[in-house]
């Protein structure tokens, strides 16, 4: 059992949230001195082009126990999350989003479970609230790849979930570029727990999640983190030759008896199959190649332009 003093650091992504921000910080700082837990806010504006920062600022300057970390330019979610835990001071973290789907309450939940002595607490969906059926089926495909990958059920997991500071130093020590927090978060390991939660309606603003982003985020984060996609190469590979096979034998067995052979839609068919076969095979060794390129070339996860209320020795540790 832990001491009842552990600071509490909550780190909210904000991408042209501004409307969000003065709801945000205190709403959640209202739970949290509700329930006497000692804590600090950390908020990263990712590259905003609304007033997003200048709220952040305004927060900052009303309470100290708000900071805030501004990119110099959008660098993603990914990013938001990991730079807002190198900037935390907490003896265990809480990740949650700013538009407050997740719901705050949920906190002091987690905090008491760390208290006990776990050192995940994974926020999870009992209820994914209003998608349609395309999106949820999509949605449970990518859980299932994903579950595959990191060894453990990510079914309705989310970015809303505590770390311990052990497993935060953990995750800020791995090295590579392009990465899935809510993965490696799992990935780590440490002794962990889950929470059940329902996902809160939007109270202000627009989600900035289109289908199509979400595609992409799936894909990219898919590749990043198992190899699955190349392996798909494999199988086609092997069911081409299997499909080959079987073609040149019947093409044998029908030379054998003297048949006429149709020749001409068999071949078209074929070598369309073939080419695209081939295609879909370069596609995805050429996305990993882009991958494997991007992560040599080592630059920075992402570039702070400026900081509020923040100790700035606090990302060096």
């Amino acid at each position: 059992m832990r001491g009842l003093d552990g600071l509490l650091s909550v780190v909210i992504p904000a991408y042209n949230e501004d409307a969000m921000i003065p709801d945000a910080a205190g709403t959640i700082l209202r739970v949290l001195d509700g329930a006497s837990i000692p804590c600090e806010l950390v908020f990263v504006d990712d590259g905003s082009k609304d007033n997003t920062w200048a709220e952040i600022e305004a927060r900052s300057a009303a309470d100290k126990r708000v900071h805030g970390v501004r990119f110099s330019r959008n660098f993603g979610k990914e990013a938001a999350l990991l730079a807002g835990l190198r900037y935390a001071a907490g003896d265990c973290c809480v990740t949650i989003d700013c538009d407050l789907q997740h719901p705050p309450e949920k906190i002091v939940e987690m905090y008491r479970l760390w208290q006990q002595g776990w050192q995940v607490v994974e926020g999870v969906k009992s209820d994914r609230g209003h998608e349609s059926a395309l999106r949820r089926f999509c949605a449970n495909t990518f859980y299932r790849i994903m579950s595959k990958a990191v060894g453990t059920e990510m079914k309705d997991r989310s970015d809303f979930k505590l770390l311990d500071r052990k497993a935060v130093d953990a995750l800020l020590s791995i090295p590579e570029t392009d990465t899935f927090y809510r993965a490696l978060s799992a990935w780590v390991g440490f002794r962990s727990t889950t929470v059940s939660f329902e996902v809160a309606p939007r109270q202000a603003g627009e989600s900035k999640w289109s289908t199509v982003k979400l595609i992409r985020y799936a894909v990219g984060r898919i590749s990043s983190f198992t190899s699955s996609p190349m392996q798909l190469v494999t199988f086609l590979g092997v069911g081409m030759l299997v499909f080959a096979l079987v073609l040149g034998i019947q093409t044998l067995v029908r030379k054998a008896r003297g048949e006429a052979a149709e020749g001409f839609t068999t071949v078209i068919i074929v070598v369309l199959l073939t080419g695209s076969l081939v295609m879909v095979s370069l596609g995805i060794m050429g996305y990993y190649l882009t991958k494997m390129f991007n992560e040599l070339k080592g630059r920075p996860r992402y570039i702070v332009a400026e900081t509020a209320g923040v100790d700035d020795e606090t990302a060096d540790r």
